[in-house]
Parts: structure tokens; sequence; C-alpha cells
């Protein structure tokens, strides 16, 4: 798995002893009720997750550089609703402890310029929930452009269903708007 270095953060695998900041933030429940997900009861869960992001490869541990922490995570998946196109989308989460400054949006503008230029995909895809105001705004910074609201889009893992707002950006869209500006 590659790895990438940004101003702030250090985007790397997983590995086990990443354990503890982990369960850390997906324990916390105000971020994930944000993503959907269930926030983790304790470290086996966390340890089941961190397992499948170090056998899935494409989840990448945000890593804060002056503490060398792990704060977060992003993940591009194979989106297969698009298709001629070779196309993925991004999720991500960050602990709430370090919301509002910058860290995520500085994290996924570096892997757009991965997938676009590396990776040669035809379109990236993002979603988020309606009430998830913070996500929405660092999909827009990064450049993504609006493409429907789904109805009913997702089911939770507490069975809730949820309306989903889904942005793209195209390659050709990166290549000619995006890539000189980030």
């Amino acid at each position: 798995m590659e790895t990438f270095e940004t101003e702030r953060l250090i985007l790397r695998g997983w590995r086990l002893e990443d354990l503890e900041d982990l369960y850390e933030y997906a324990k916390n429940r105000e971020a994930g009720i944000m993503q959907g997900w269930k926030p983790h009861s304790d470290r086996e869960e966390s340890l089941d997750a961190l397992n499948s992001f170090i056998k899935g490869g494409e989840a990448w541990a945000i890593v804060l550089k002056d503490i060398q922490k792990v704060i977060g995570h992003i993940k591009l998946y194979p989106d297969e609703n698009r298709g001629k196109y070779y196309a993925k989308y991004i999720s991500y989460a960050l602990s709430s402890d370090y919301w509002g400054k910058g860290y995520m949006t500085e994290a996924v503008k570096r892997i757009i310029g991965y997938a676009f230029e590396e990776m040669k995909i035809d379109l990236l895809t993002a979603f988020h929930y309606p009430h998830n105001i913070r996500s929405k705004r660092v999909i827009e910074k990064c450049g993504f452009q609006y493409e429907v609201m789904v109805k009913q889009g997702q089911t939770i893992y507490d069975g809730h269903i949820f309306d989903t707002v889904c942005y793209s950006i195209s390659k050709e869209y990166y290549f000619t708007k995006i890539q000189n500006i980030s």
C-alpha cells in the first residue's frame, strides 16, 4: 500500500499497533452516527475493523504527523454502479477531537490526486447523509460536483434508513479544473 504525506498528515497502511487509536475514535457515538456505523463497544470490534482494513487494501490510516497518532481513516471502494467507467467511491471518518481543523479536506485531496493520477480512474464518487454538514463541506471543498439525492439510499447498523447525497468528480473535470488548484 502506498504511503502519502501532506503538510500535516501521513496516510499509510494500517498496523496492529493502531488498535488503541482506532478504538478511541471508533467508540465515539457522535463520529459513528455521522458515518452510519455502530460505535464500537469494545476493542474486539475495533480489532475486527482493523483486520479488515489491513486485509482489504485501499484503506489508509490518517496519522497526525506531529504526534504520530491515528486520527481517522480514508478508503476507496469499487463503485460498480457506473457502467463503462472505472470508478471508485471514497469514504472517510475522523475523530471528533479533530473536526473543523481541515485535516479531512487535506487527506481527501491527496487521495483524489492518487485516484486520478496513479490509479487512472475515470470517476470518483462521494456520499454523505443530509444531516452530515461537515462531510458535505469536505466534499465541496475538494471539488466534487453534486449529482443527486438518493431517497432512502442507505440502511445503517440500527435499521434506520437515510437519504444519501451523491457527488462525483470525472477524470476530465479533475484534470481541467482541480489538479492544479489543489
